[in-house]
């Protein structure tokens, strides 16, 4: 079916009340996109032409861009795609599949493009095609924000707080320079900081690994010692909260690191201290166990970030069994997707608390953030740092990053997503030639690979 015969088909379906009273069962082509233009305020249709990814990494940090172009000259619109691990797959995705899935669509229609990329490789909610396929529904309400002249919130619904709250990361080696941290991010206007000791599962804390000592693995694995980390969280939290005392709140994230067992052990513990919230105590592999830890502590639970699949959060979400969801919006499908998640947890007093790391690009930040500032139900937001402090070489690449101040994040007002990328200056940052991203790898003392 080609475009006129998409037009027609659409415009005899319309209500003539939806289009001024006119009937356009008998109208001529012509006719009919005039009225349909009519009914959409003045846009007519417009087809993608072409579907590419821009594959960059101005810190080091691979990053993927979807570019969506239109039949408008000069018409386009940017979604992120970063999976860092996987980044060579997902371009392939997106340049080898998606732009010829799509080509030749009408871009008004975002729910018909994500149901039809959606379900195209018949197997669905894999990682790599749900990165590629949410850089492409991003960059479609990027389009669509443009052509509206309005931000993508507006078209949400519209703002429902002034800024995003957001929280940091308060990292280190030792307690003492965590709360340094701490406070010099009170200092800053936050008032939302993540706690860790060493990194995920405290792995500075660990003494010794008798799996390298056997000759087993490789040279670089990481290890840990699941004891030594929950002891040393428990100092932690204590430590921090005695020093820079409750005008603070305090984040800490599990990582899945340890077994359900002692989550539901550390989560009573630290209940004296109250945390604003502890993320991701346990796997994908064990969401049944949320049952049991819901019924243990009163701490509240955030979940999601290696979620990709809406079978995992909805039955935990309708439950009630963790209190914010933290899915990765540039990795389960986009601002589509993402909404409709956020729907259902405000019918269950879920709050949302989007994955913001470093290795989602300015344009995955700026969605994440249109996002909060339109659903009632928002949590917080993780701000990673270039959107607390953009380094040169990221600002040379992208314009229009979301900023961060007094801890609030705060979008540029601009049509769209309001995002752009400097191909040029990325090119000049390509993605390293050896895709190692190792930090998820991480083993026991016995040399067990431990779940992130």
């Amino acid at each position: 079916m080609d475009r006129r015969d998409a037009i027609k088909n659409m415009s005899m379906g319309l209500s003539a009340g939806a289009l001024g009273g006119f009937s356009l069962k008998n109208d001529s082509w012509n006719k009919n996109e005039e009225k349909y233009t009519q009914a959409t305020n003045g846009l007519p249709p417009l087809e993608i032409t072409n579907v590419k990814a821009i594959a960059t990494a101005p810190e080091g940090i691979e990053l993927i861009v979807v570019k969506v172009e239109t039949s408008e000259p000069g018409l386009y619109g940017l979604g992120c795609a970063t999976f860092r691990q996987r980044a060579r797959p997902v371009v392939s995705a997106v340049d080898d599949y998606l732009h010829d899935l799509c080509v030749g669509m009408n871009v008004n229609n975002i729910e018909n493009i994500w149901q039809m990329a959606y379900q195209s490789s018949y197997w669905r909610n894999g990682p790599v095609l749900n990165n590629a396929l949410s850089g492409l529904d991003q960059a479609l309400w990027d389009i669509k924000g443009k052509r509206a002249n309005m931000p993508v919130y507006e078209l949400l619904g519209g703002k429902v707080r002034f800024a995003v709250d957001t929280y940091t990361h308060a990292g280190a080696d030792t307690i003492e320079e965590v709360i340094e941290n701490v406070k010099g991010y009170m200092d800053q206007g936050y008032r939302h900081v993540r706690i860790q000791w060493g990194g995920y599962g405290s792995s500075t804390l660990a003494s010794k690994a008798d799996f390298k000592e056997a000759g087993f693995g490789m040279e670089r694995d990481q290890f840990i010692d699941p004891q030594a980390y929950l002891r040393g969280a428990r100092e932690l939290f204590a430590k921090v909260r005695e020093e820079v005392g409750n005008d603070v709140e305090l984040l800490h994230d599990i990582h899945e690191r340890i077994q359900p067992i002692d989550a539901i052990n550390l989560l009573q513990d630290l209940e004296q201290y109250r945390p604003f919230f502890i993320e991701d105590p346990l796997s994908p592999e064990n969401m049944d166990y949320f049952k049991q830890l819901r019924a243990k502590t009163s701490v509240p639970i955030a979940m999601g970030e290696l979620l990709n699949n809406p079978h995992e959060w909805l039955r935990p979400m309708s439950n009630r069994w963790f209190d914010f969801i933290r899915i990765h919006i540039s990795q389960i499908g986009g601002i589509t997707p993402a909404m409709k998640v956020a729907r259902l947890g405000e019918w269950f007093n879920v709050r949302t608390a989007w994955h913001g790391p470093g290795d989602v690009s300015p344009v995955g930040h700026a969605a994440n953030a249109h996002i909060d500032l339109a659903v009632w139900n928002f949590g917080i937001q993780e701000a990673a740092h270039m959107v607390r402090d953009p380094s040169e070489q990221m600002q040379e690449v992208f314009s229009g990053i979301p900023r961060v101040e007094n801890g609030y994040m705060h979008v540029n007002e601009a049509p769209g997503l309001g995002v752009d990328i400097d191909e040029e200056a990325a090119a000049n940052y390509p993605i390293p030639d050896q895709q190692l991203n190792e930090w998820t790898q991480i083993r026991n003392r016995d040399g067990t690979p431990i779940r992130p």
